[in-house]
């Protein structure tokens, strides 16, 4: 059953009432079935479940009265109140009809009382959870200003929200109940990611190689397909505490030979598949506004100095320049590689009208171009496009602004040298997820200062716009979000930002300066943000300047051997300034406490690391910008807000939001229908930027995923 969020509550409630109190009259009633304490937990279950629906009906409808003022515009209905409400009415949906199914075969000799117990507990759990999510998401609307989703003049507010995530009970989402608000063909999927994820956290550490970590963590898993409590238990305590470098280990798992050969198995036939290594020279490009003039681009030199940009070029067919000497001259092996795309039956195509140009996602952490080939062949095939994909240097290694340069040094490159990659460039597209959006945006910022021609049009799939902890609706979603937990998220952008700086030089590298000792490197680091922090004080003279480097840049010792129970219970929080809920009700509490790092860096209001912060004059002249956004994302508000401020300046944009669908759902394209389709509608956005001369802001009713399978099929 889909829920849509205009869906009529009051029967969603009504609907409770009923199987609640069905539940409890069958359970009541005198039996001769052994059932015993089996009952009387079902019975205290369903009564606590009838005591948080009661309580939520007004509160959703306060909701559902308002929240159409925080959309996007008419036709694009989405926004992170939407989404909590979207979740709370699939959680009481998987209630309503495990609690029909109970009425109707508690009497039959199959029933398992116990397990059907321990299902209703842990929904009993999350709709205690969501309950405190929707409270504090009614705090953020009553005090934050009119259609506003960003809560960003209050410090202290925000500061709560992560301290709330902190400590409340979270492994109920990651067990039983894990990805209820997903697609259903997801949810499997999702549970091989979650059990990967912690049978990996029990092996981390010891003396393994990835693969032979990834063998290991097989013949743990065992027990946590069977025992789901256990399995939202350790997820809580691995996501909330292990270190950044688990999570690069984890993620470049899908970077393994084995993993990229599968990929490459299902994924469409490419004929020209290279790595490219670009030397660090300084370009010249002729300034868009008078040709006859140049513009001087230089390498990318933060933290350690000069060095070499990695990419790659997907072409579904061969075209003129791909096969060129001058093009291989650049490839990273030696010699370069032969293929299919080089013997003589190939027909080799003219050059593409078209360019586009890509930047992955990974929470600019972790990752490569050959983690997303698997859309990247198709996008290929699709559009009929030369793809050229950045693989820029990855944090906490290599901060802002070192994959901005490289990113934009890379664009600077692919306009230059066109000829090469089977493209003319008359039209270039930036695509790019998450992070990858992030930086089609910021590109775009760059090449308008710089004078030099911007691309005619982005598509940023799901991006991060915003990276702050500030709260906001969707980022409440990062309490039940089994791929993106706040946690993870702040590390992410702590290490971005150089809180967790660790620079050093990259292996490999030819020029001199990459031979800059560890010192050497951290002071560049420090120049960087000093610059950094100079530049956003001249945007933004008002802003404070925050905390001291030194003070921002304390380490705390990792978490990661400590021990948690799987849920403490109802206690309240170890801190004096917490959220106060209605009173009689208070969220579970978890004995693994997280410790979320703020993110008071002043690097990340810098609007080339948070364009959503970026004032008029840097955003003024972008071009179209397509984005497409997930409902179930908690980075949905970062395309509403952003969407919301280029169209009140003026600037062509279009925002779609996909339902049902979770954070990278790129990178799922080929497992379910419903991701299959939300790619199809991100390869048509791209092709509207390659087809339209002069493209207009566009709207348009929901996209519903549901319907759109129905209308392929």
């Amino acid at each position: 059953m889909r829920v849509e969020s205009n869906m009529d509550y009051k029967l969603v409630f009504a609907a409770l009432e009923t199987v609640c109190e069905d539940n409890i009259s069958i359970m009541c009633a005198p039996s001769d079935l052994p059932y015993g304490a089996v009952a009387n937990r079902l019975v205290t279950c369903i009564r606590g479940i009838q005591e948080h629906g009661r309580a939520l009906e007004p509160v959703v409808g306060g909701f559902t009265a308002v929240f159409h003022h925080y959309d996007f515009d008419a036709q694009t209905p989405g926004n992170g109140y939407r989404s909590l409400v979207k979740v709370l009415q699939s959680c009481l949906l998987h209630i309503i009809h495990k609690g029909r199914y109970i009425t109707a075969n508690y009497n039959s000799a199959f029933f398992r009382a116990d397990h059907n117990a321990s299902e209703m507990e842990a929904y009993c759990s999350a709709l205690c959870q969501l309950r405190a999510l929707l409270h504090l998401a009614q705090r953020l609307m009553n005090d934050n200003e009119y259609g506003q989703l960003y809560y960003l003049q209050d410090k202290d507010l925000s500061s709560q929200f992560v301290q709330e995530y902190s400590s409340m009970h979270k492994a109920c989402f990651y067990g039983r109940c894990l990805g209820f608000q997903f697609s259903p063909a997801l949810r499997p999927f999702l549970q091989t990611i979650v059990i990967s994820m912690v049978s990996y956290g029990e092996t981390y550490g010891k003396q393994q190689s990835g693969l032979g970590m990834a063998a290991l963590s097989l013949l743990t898993s065992g027990k946590y397909v069977i025992d789901p409590e256990l399995r939202g238990s350790e997820f809580e305590r691995i996501t909330q505490n292990l270190d950044m470098q688990f999570w690069k280990s984890f993620w470049n798992l899908t970077e393994s030979g084995l993993l990229t050969g599968l990929n490459r198995i299902a994924s469409s036939p490419v004929q020209v598949n290279l790595t490219l290594t670009l030397p660090p020279v300084t370009l010249r490009l002729p300034l868009a506004s008078d040709p006859s003039l140049t513009a001087t681009v230089s390498p990318p030199i933060a933290h350690w100095g000069p060095g070499p940009v990695n990419m790659r070029l997907i072409s579904y067919e061969l075209r003129e320049g791909q096969d060129s000497e001058e093009l291989l001259a650049f490839s990273q092996t030696d010699p370069p590689p032969v293929s299919i795309s080089h013997l003589p039956w190939v027909q080799k195509q003219p050059c593409s009208p078209w360019l586009l140009i890509h930047f992955h996602g990974g929470g600019f952490v972790a990752q490569t171009s050959k983690s997303h080939e698997n859309y990247l062949r198709l996008w290929s095939k699709e559009l009929n496009v030369p793809v050229f994909s950045v693989d820029y240097s990855l944090s906490p290694e290599g901060p802002f602004p070192r994959a901005l340069e490289e990113c934009f040094y890379a664009y600077c490159w692919a306009l230059n040298n066109c000829h090469l990659l089977g493209s003319t460039a008359e039209r270039v597209c930036l695509a790019g997820d998450s992070a990858g959006g992030n930086l089609c945006i910021t590109v775009s910022m760059k090449a308008m200062n710089t004078g030099i021609r911007v691309p005619d049009g982005i598509m940023a799939a799901y991006p991060a716009t915003l990276l702050t902890t500030d709260a906001s609706p969707s980022r409440l979603l990062t309490l039940i979000d089994p791929l993106l937990p706040l946690g993870v998220l702040t590390k992410c952008i702590n290490a971005y930002a150089g809180e967790d700086c660790q620079t050093v030089q990259p292996s490999g590298g030819s020029n001199t300066l990459n031979s800059l000792g560890r010192d050497t490197a951290e002071l560049l680091s420090d120049l960087t943000q000093g610059a950094s922090n100079w530049i956003q004080s001249f945007l933004d003279p008002m802003r404070n300047s925050g905390r001291s480097r030194s003070q921002s840049g304390m380490q705390r010792k990792t978490l990661r051997n400590e021990t948690c129970r799987p849920n403490a219970g109802p206690s309240a929080p170890n801190h004096a300034d917490h959220v106060e809920y209605p009173a009689g009700f208070e969220p579970l509490r978890s004995a693994c406490l997280a410790f979320v790092r703020p993110t008071t860096c002043p690097i990340i209001r810098n609007p080339f690391v948070s364009p959503l912060l970026a004032p008029a004059n840097l955003l003024r002249g972008l071009p179209p910008v397509y984005i497409v956004a997930s409902a179930l994302d908690a980075l949905l508000d970062d395309s509403v807000m952003f969407a919301r401020k280029l169209r009140d300046m003026g600037q062509p944009v279009d925002l779609t939001v996909v339902q049902d669908l979770p954070h990278g759902f790129l990178s799922l394209s080929q497992l379910t229908r419903e991701t299959e389709v939300a790619s199809t509608i991100c390869v048509e956005q791209i092709r509207k930027i390659f087809q339209q001369r002069h493209p207009t802001p566009v709207c348009h009713k929901p996209l519903y995923l549901e319907d759109m399978c129905q209308d392929i099929s």
